[in-house]
């Protein structure tokens, strides 16, 4: 049994495909499936079931698959480490990102982290909370940025800070006259019981956290809209189609012409934990080090500039 036989069932397994899977491992058709002939002939088991459309795995097949793949990720975390301890500064770092939040932070962290080092490659994965989960825990991703609490128990966590959650409304909303008004006044969560709320779409932790808070202060969020966007949301908003809770930084960084008005919640001011997660027991590269350290960097500028509360 060879490393690239493993290689190759594993691209199989997730192609269901030889032509594909033969076209992103670079080899011929014909050799791809002349190894994998190879190695079940040595295993005596089937490990794919094939058919004029489609590859599944066999019974066999899906235990040999959970275990190669871990035999691949140990092989990478050696590598990884011996190429810490020869104090290479070259490597590679595959980090997970929420779209929306990753979007307002990336853009300053990733600048300031090539900079730093510029021979360390990054490749950036963006998906929802629950799928960048699986592929941190899977090893399919180095680091993820994410906000507690998390799902998968296989996962370890290192704080970024502490993200305060902004209540958007129309300008002219009774809210935001209030606040205009009597601005020592505090808006709380129980005020919102009978208003519209425009959402994200299933999928997105922050819906999840929308949510939580809204039953936390007894009542049921009565949802008219959802979006895949934070940037729709907030133009609907604006128009008067609704209310909303927009995480902070995202509230600060106004892109559209239809801009609502956000305000600050009443204590305790509802928050978010932003993390980036890691599989527990995997070995941290330099690199990978490097770039939570620099993340780090970043957030405390964010907090010296005002743009983040509470760090």
């Amino acid at each position: 049994m060879e490393l690239r036989q493993l290689q190759y069932t594993l691209q199989i397994a997730a192609d269901k495909n030889f032509s594909r899977a033969a076209e992103k491992l670079h080899i011929a058709q014909p050799s791809l499936s002349q190894q994998l002939s190879k190695l079940e002939k040595e295993l005596g088991v089937l490990l794919f079931q094939r058919n004029t459309s489609t590859v599944e795995l066999t019974h066999a097949g899906a235990s040999f698959v959970e275990h190669a793949q871990k035999i691949m990720d140990a092989v990478e975390q050696l590598r990884q480490e011996m190429s810490d301890i020869s104090q290479l500064r070259k490597g590679k770092v595959v980090v997970g990102s929420m779209p929306i939040t990753g979007s307002h932070l990336l853009p300053r962290v990733l600048p300031a982290f090539k900079e730093s080092y510029p021979d360390i490659e990054i490749t950036l994965m963006e998906d929802s909370s629950l799928n960048l989960e699986k592929l941190t825990a899977s090893g399919k991703a180095d680091l993820s940025l994410l906000s507690l609490p998390l799902v998968e128990p296989s996962l370890s966590w290192v704080p970024l800070g502490e993200e305060r959650i902004d209540l958007a409304v129309p300008p002219q909303h009774h809210l935001a006259l209030r606040a205009q008004n009597h601005p020592a006044e505090p808006i709380s969560l129980q005020e919102l019981r009978d208003e519209a709320f425009i959402v994200l779409k299933k999928g997105q932790g922050f819906r999840k956290l929308t949510f939580d808070l809204c039953r936390e202060a007894g009542f049921e969020p009565n949802v008219v809209f959802e979006s895949s966007n934070i940037e729709t949301i907030q133009s609907l908003v604006a128009t008067g189609m609704g209310v909303t809770l927009v995480p902070h930084f995202i509230a600060r960084a106004k892109r559209s012409e239809f801009i609502p008005v956000f305000l600050p919640l009443a204590e305790p001011v509802p928050s978010r934990t932003l993390v980036v997660a890691y599989r527990n027991g995997r070995y941290l590269s330099k690199a990978a080090e490097a770039f939570i350290q620099t993340f780090k960097e970043v957030m405390d500028v964010l907090a010296s500039e005002g743009i983040k509360d509470k760090l």
